[in-house]
């Protein structure tokens, strides 16, 4: 461990920024740099977890099918893949505590570091996995930083309740519209805007009606950002705005503070929008989903509903790094120009019929079937410990990467969709596809996807084209 990382990741934490600034991850990163200067690592990676507990637990599905109470970092999970695999070679933080306050975790990291030898430092000096002492002291550590926050959150928790049994607003967060963030005055502007959308809701009118009328008439929200239909019912359905007090989603009482609605008004309105039946439809829409990938976590983009309209985006609430969208109808055109003009060439067309007149064997789909059940039973060894992380992760590879050849088989086969395709006029057939067959068929041609560049912002905000970037495609083409 005596050799100086070259490629070290550096990881800062902080578990609650009100501010929104990011100023404290700001200044350990600051500090860290500093250390590996003095220390002469070269850092290759910053990995970023603002506004994230190291200690909350969510409950989670398990790789094993169960499910179980885990931190959600996806960051910290990230850092650990990247060191485990001998992408990078060293691991800085600002303290032990901004690294691990759940035991599990501390656990992982040390099998990274024993199974791999990776030298970990920190700018406090408190995260130290060099020896038998310090993994000791460490575990020592977190043990008494996770009780801390054990205690911290009891008494927070024994607090809401009672201010929760006196009425007493509880603080913290966004500033509720229509109310000073201290003291729970009213707002009288805002107060307006609540009560004209009460009664336009009693009035029959939808909520998409209700946040373009907003919208337009440039009404601001609290956090500045465009009215949608979810923030129009929040405002309007919250139980303070009629005088109440809830716990836990439960009224207990009435507030210290005065009622924007009056509670029959607030019931009314609660009553008509929860009794309104919406139709969901379940079918995709952005057929890029699964076909596009981020350039800079490497995770799955999917669809999503940004300020602009709808985009492909690595979406922080499903892990991703949230660095990489791209406006869903340009880049849907983009990947239909290249297909056809791809799919309409002669020797790709010959090529093409050949795999639309053939099955995907029996033998195929039974060896994904088997890798598959065999990835769970792997994910149940390691989760009753019956293989080290290193073990298990080296296995999670082999197999993974034959399920990924055995469904990029499956996925080339396409027949269905390719025989609606090519019987006739190629560019005609295209648009009567559903999203799902023109996703089959993208993946027939590309079975690896597309890569999403960054934007290159020197360039203006125009539609770049040249940032999808196709992995690899196949030898049909």
């Amino acid at each position: 461990m005596d050799a100086k990382p070259q490629r070290a990741i550096l990881l800062v934490r902080i578990s609650d920024d009100k501010a929104e600034d990011a100023k404290g991850v700001g200044r350990q990163e600051d500090d860290g740099r500093a250390l590996a200067d003095r220390l002469h690592w070269g850092i290759a990676e910053v990995l970023i977890e603002n506004d994230t507990s190291a200690f909350k637990r969510r409950k989670i599905n398990l790789p094993d099918g169960t499910t179980g109470l885990r931190t959600v970092r996806p960051k910290f999970r990230t850092a650990l893949d990247m060191l485990a695999s001998g992408e990078r070679d060293g691991l800085l933080a600002y303290d032990l505590d901004r690294t691990a306050r759940d035991p599990r975790d501390l656990e992982d990291l040390i099998d990274v570091v024993e199974q791999r030898h990776i030298p970990v430092q920190s700018v406090t000096g408190s995260l130290r996995l060099a020896n038998d002492a310090d993994i000791t002291m460490a575990r020592v550590m977190v043990a008494i930083a996770n009780k801390a926050s054990r205690d911290a959150s009891r008494r927070v928790a024994r607090k809401h309740v009672e201010l929760a049994a006196e009425g007493k607003w509880n603080g913290g967060g966004f500033r509720g519209y229509g109310f000073t963030r201290k003291g729970m005055e009213i707002i009288p502007e805002e107060a307006k805007v609540i009560r004209d959308i009460a009664a336009w809701v009693l009035d029959g009118r939808s909520l998409n009606w209700i946040k373009d009328v907003l919208n337009r008439l440039r009404v601001p929200t609290v956090t500045g950002k465009p009215w949608n239909a979810r923030s129009v019912r929040s405002v309007v359905t919250k139980s303070s705005v009629a005088g109440l007090r809830a716990h836990r989603g439960e009224i207990v009482g009435p507030g210290q503070w005065e009622a924007i609605l009056d509670r029959a008004t607030w019931e009314a309105v609660c009553a008509t929008l929860a009794g309104r039946v919406r139709t969901v439809d379940l079918t995709l829409k952005r057929w890029l989903t699964g076909v596009l990938h981020c350039s800079q976590c490497h995770r799955e983009i999917s669809g999503a509903q940004g300020n602009g309209g709808p985009r492909y985006w690595c979406s922080t609430p499903h892990g991703g790094c949230g660095k990489i969208a791209v406006n869903a109808a340009k880049a849907e055109a983009e990947v239909e120009r290249q297909v056809l003009d791809l799919i309409t060439r002669p020797r790709v067309l010959e090529r093409l019929d050949h795999i639309s007149r053939s099955e995907v064997t029996d033998d195929a789909r039974r060896e994904l079937a088997d890798d598959e059940g065999q990835l769970k039973q792997l994910a149940g060894m390691w989760a009753r410990k019956e293989m080290t992380l290193g073990e298990y992760r080296e296995a999670r590879k082999i197999i993974e990467d034959r399920v990924k050849d055995s469904r990029a088989l499956i996925n080339a086969s396409a027949p269905r969709a390719l025989r609606r395709l090519l019987a006739g006029d190629v560019r005609a057939n295209w648009a009567t596809l559903s999203a799902a067959d023109k996703r089959d068929v993208v993946l027939t041609l590309v079975p690896e996807g597309y890569e999403v560049l960054p934007h290159d912002r020197r360039r203006g905000n125009p539609f770049q084209p040249e940032r999808l970037r196709p992995e690899h495609v196949t030898t049909a083409a």
